[in-house]
């Protein structure tokens, strides 16, 4: 007789939390259909090697499979990177902090959220390009130091001047954590989402490729257009007012 108690009903619902996760990490990092061509192939080594029992074919799919947890973390290492440093974030014990000291986090938070939007307000009415990425809980490091380092409070005046059109930053990203500017000028990963429409630009790209390797919130301010967006879990959010990139700013900022 088999017997099913609470101890299987926790396992089956780790295992699909797991599993709900590495989709969302997935769809989010513009992985999922090499997520999706991996378990179709370990679907069909079971219906081979251990249904149909096919010698021949089976043997060489025992052999990739052999050798697939190397080449899973070789293709997966920037999501395996992304999964370790959230689970070591202790993001549940922040927040559960968050709730004895929300009010005080809050006026922090808006003290620097507000010159960004203030700044992407000025930038947008004068279609000077700019993308602004704001840290999360994943280190930038490796990006910031591909610009110049900064290092300042959160000014709209000093963003402004660096997205100044004769500025020699311009060109690249502003990396802001904790209400500082780190560095300006700085090179991202560029997505190559085909959903992405065609009429964006590098900047949109690059905002998004940021947002797929990690929890960062990318604002973009079109120069063509002026229209503001963002990049968060590697969607993209088009055309927004003053006061949607304040909510969304607010609420997406741990």
């Amino acid at each position: 007789m088999i017997s099913f108690g609470i101890k299987d009903i926790i396992d089956i619902l780790l295992v699909a939390a797991l599993l709900f996760y590495i989709y969302r990490t997935m769809k989010e990092s513009g992985a999922l259909n090499i997520f999706v061509g991996v378990f179709a192939f370990i679907v069909a080594w079971v219906v081979v090697d251990k249904l149909l029992d096919m010698k021949l074919l089976g043997t060489i799919m025992d052999r990739i499979i052999d050798s697939g947890i190397f080449i899973l973390i070789i293709i997966f290492q920037d999501q395996i990177k992304r999964f370790l440093t959230e689970l070591g974030s202790k993001k549940g014990w922040k927040s559960i902090a968050k709730l004895w000291h929300s009010g005080d986090g809050e006026k922090v938070r808006k003290k620097w959220v507000m010159p960004i939007v203030y700044a992407c307000m000025s930038l947008s009415k004068s279609k000077t390009g700019a993308l602004i990425v704001i840290k999360n809980k994943m280190p930038l490091e490796d990006y910031e130091h591909s610009g110049d380092m900064i290092k300042a409070e959160v000014n709209n005046r000093l963003l402004e001047n660096i997205f100044f059109k004769n500025s020699p930053l311009h060109d690249g990203a502003v990396i802001i954590d904790n209400g500082k500017i780190m560095a300006a000028g700085c090179i991202l990963p560029v997505s190559h989402d085909t959903n992405l429409p065609k009429y964006l630009g590098l900047r949109h790209r690059s905002a998004l490729g940021i947002s797929q390797a990690t929890d960062a919130i990318a604002v973009v301010v079109s120069e063509e257009t002026g229209n503001i967006s963002y990049a968060y879990r590697g969607e993209m959010h088009l055309k927004l007012s003053s006061t949607d990139l304040e909510h969304a700013l607010s609420k997406l900022i741990d």
